[in-house]
């Protein structure tokens, strides 16, 4: 009887010391930091590619800054815009919440251009190496968007006391895993010339090279701009097998059959786009028919937000596209087109954005937007109606919005098309206060 008992002990110390192991070994929870001006919805096709191998979603997070733009001068306030202190005790707060709600020592945080400068402010000057397992860093200018004596107290001067300060002595810290992904020319935040941050002729001081990290593992990703080295499925690839320790299965996305979406309506303040709640703005939902955009049926759902701003949460169709129609005070009744979503997501945030009065006049304007890149003539299709659109710039692609007008007349449909996507919407009059966004995924 007592040997059967000290075998009884003896198991559950072998039991318990396994249980202790696969906790040790799990995977850490990955924190997902956004850049200047975004929102955690930028995330959304890399989470879901996280869940698509396996990765558990209840370890996949994403911040939200409520002010996301930076200030001129960093010393400064500024209305509705934020300085890095802020930044810095935002993330350390949602970290400190994170490991408290899984129970996790560590996180691994990646970061998105801006973001990436909050993460390296948490781990050199906060304390976060003790909790931080994994750094990975994309598109971030990490010496700078320019580093000349020019606005020394901006956030992006490579010269300036906050990167200097991040760059000064080791750029990695031990005991944290990093690694950068950059493009090798096509970011636009490291060009040698100014011009593509308004500058032209003017001398950055930084080249391709300036995101690299010494010490750090550094990935170049070739012909991927300044936003898909975070969120394209390539980069998608060197983050998870970083993190894991051994390649995806898959790059593409495993569908769910009923995916649930939730998030949140925010707009703008002070000419700065913010991710703070908007109370009182009306969201209704219908499902398009894809080729023309026209409504296949009544509302499937409604729901005016409140405090928090939340407007879901929405049972979908993995296949269905969806009209997503926001009316809020102060801002232009908003139709949104949006591509199939083929899982669940917490983070698809509707912003809205004032109207613009120097298109007054125009009949309808049909916006194409793709959050997680820009537009490259050459490398991409893009067109709205069968017509390349005016005004994206050739070379390094810089834009991530294209738009057509069209002369005032009863709705039609319009056919938007990305990259062999495409999408069906409806043109309604700007002057009665309508916007028209064709969103894509890719």
């Amino acid at each position: 009887m007592l040997r059967m008992r000290h075998l009884s002990i003896a198991l559950l110390l072998v039991l318990l010391m396994a249980t202790r192991g696969l906790a040790a070994d799990a995977p850490p929870p990955i924190v997902f930091v956004h850049g200047n001006g975004d929102s955690a919805a930028l995330w959304i096709t890399t989470i879901w590619r996280f869940e698509s191998n396996g990765y558990d979603p209840s370890r996949l997070f994403a911040m939200n800054f409520p002010n996301p733009v930076s200030r001129s001068d960093d010393t400064k306030p500024q209305p509705n815009r934020s300085g890095t202190a802020d930044q810095l005790a935002a993330l350390a707060a949602r970290i400190a919440e994170i490991r408290a709600s899984t129970g996790a020592p560590r996180v691994a945080l990646m970061g998105s251009s801006r973001g990436g400068n909050s993460i390296r402010n948490f781990i050199r000057n906060a304390g976060g190496a003790a909790v931080v397992s994994h750094v990975v860093l994309c598109g971030v200018p990490n010496h700078g968007v320019w580093a000349t004596d020019r606005d020394l107290n901006n956030e992006f001067n490579g010269r300036g006391p906050f990167l200097a300060g991040l760059n000064a002595g080791d750029e990695i810290q031990p005991g944290v895993r990093f690694m950068t992904i950059r493009s090798d020319l096509n970011d636009k935040y490291a060009q040698p010339d100014g011009r593509f941050i308004g500058r032209p002729g003017e001398p950055t001081n930084v080249t391709a090279e300036g995101p690299e990290l010494r010490g750090a593992t550094n990935v170049v990703l070739r012909g991927l701009d300044h936003r898909e080295v975070a969120f394209h499925r390539l980069a998608f690839k060197k983050m998870y097998a970083f993190i894991t320790n051994r390649e995806p299965e898959r790059l593409s996305i495993a569908p769910e059959p009923r995916p649930v979406l939730t998030g949140t309506v925010s707009g703008w303040a002070d000419r700065a786009p913010t991710n703070l709640p908007l109370a009182g703005a009306t969201v209704e939902i219908f499902q398009v028919d894809p080729a023309s955009g026209r409504r296949l049926g009544e509302v499937v759902h409604r729901q005016t937000t409140g405090a928090a701003g939340v407007w879901g949460p929405f049972a979908a169709a993995d296949e269905a596209y969806y009209e997503f129609v926001i009316v809020a005070a102060g801002y232009p009744t908003t139709h949104v087109y949006r591509t199939p979503f083929p899982r669940s997501s917490r983070h698809v945030h509707l912003r809205l954005r004032p109207l613009d009065e120097s298109e007054r006049g125009a009949g309808s304007v049909v916006t194409l937007t793709r959050p997680r890149g820009y537009l490259g003539h050459g490398r991409d299709t893009f067109t709205i109606d069968g017509k390349v659109p005016d005004g994206v710039p050739a070379g390094v692609p810089t834009a991530s919005e294209a738009r057509a007008r069209f002369p005032e007349s009863p709705p039609r449909s319009v056919r938007v098309v990305l990259n062999g996507e495409a999408l069906g919407v409806l043109t309604y009059p700007l002057d009665g206060g309508h916007v028209v966004i064709a969103e894509f995924h890719r």
